[in-house]
């Protein structure tokens, strides 16, 4: 199967799975969260395996900053990754490693970046009355940039964005994918009685910045570390970091963005 038809084919599976899983909200949402988090910081230690991270350290954080958002909040989830640090310590003092700043920064890097990314995803489907159209608006939109950038990047792209990091992304995938995340956010947010127009505008753009950087944020890391993709378990999509590492991004500012709107 090529890798055109065979992204399709997973999309077409594991979108609507997504969907309906965010859509139950509560626990349906930290099943989701969880699994996602624990085989993209299983892909990201296997990548830094050298590194020699404390994995059940990072794992355990996870759980707790996951759990941490659903029951009480961002200064739970906050409570949750810290534990990291003294797990990590307690770990690594157990099975002897060496190189003790690399090992833990590794570490709590994953949980920053995935768990508390995910987290943020649960507190944001969590945001009262209006938590399930935001979720669903930041994936979408997410979604949009992508496949927006993808086909004008392949029609038209011809200016390299970041060459020295994704070879493979242009200026001008760049602009179709904004247009489509910003599009995507003012409909689906459009007389929703919850953003006014200018902040859903201003939402619609923050995601179209930060969803770019979180993919080369990826990159970055993949390129440092010599891999391609961070697995094969998505197919064409590669594994699940290559799949969330702009919702990674895009999950945090839109929670604390729409937080300063005054709707959380």
């Amino acid at each position: 199967m090529s890798s055109f038809w065979s992204r399709i084919a997973v999309a077409a599976v594991g979108i609507p799975l997504v969907l309906w899983l965010v859509y139950l909200g509560d626990w349906a949402m930290f099943a989701l969260a969880a699994a996602a988090a624990l085989i993209g910081l299983h892909e990201l230690y296997w990548m830094a395996r050298t590194l020699r991270p404390v994995v059940l350290a990072g794992y355990l954080g996870t759980i707790a900053a996951l759990v941490g958002a659903n029951l009480g909040g961002p200064e739970w989830a906050l409570g949750g990754f810290l534990i990291t640090l003294a797990l990590s310590f307690v770990f690594r003092v157990a099975g002897g490693r060496q190189s003790a700043t690399v090992s833990v920064s590794v570490t709590v890097l994953g949980v920053a970046w995935v768990g508390l990314g995910l987290a943020h995803a649960i507190l944001l489907r969590d945001i009262p009355d209006n938590g399930l159209l935001a979720a669903y608006t930041v994936l979408i939109a997410v979604w949009a940039g992508d496949v927006g950038a993808y086909f004008v990047g392949l029609l038209f792209g011809r200016h390299k964005l970041a060459p020295s990091v994704s070879p493979g992304k242009t200026w001008e995938g760049l602009v179709g994918g904004t247009i489509a995340t910003v599009a995507v956010t003012f409909i689906a947010l459009y007389k929703a009685d919850f953003l006014t127009i200018p902040e859903s505008l201003v939402l619609g753009g923050v995601i179209a910045v930060v969803g770019p950087m979180g993919d080369l944020f990826e990159s970055m890391l993949k390129r440092d570390l010599g891999v391609k993709d961070s697995s094969s378990l998505l197919a064409g999509h590669g594994g699940m970091l290559d799949r969330i590492d702009a919702l990674l991004f895009a999950w945090v500012a839109s929670y604390y963005l729409i937080a300063a709107f005054g709707q959380v």
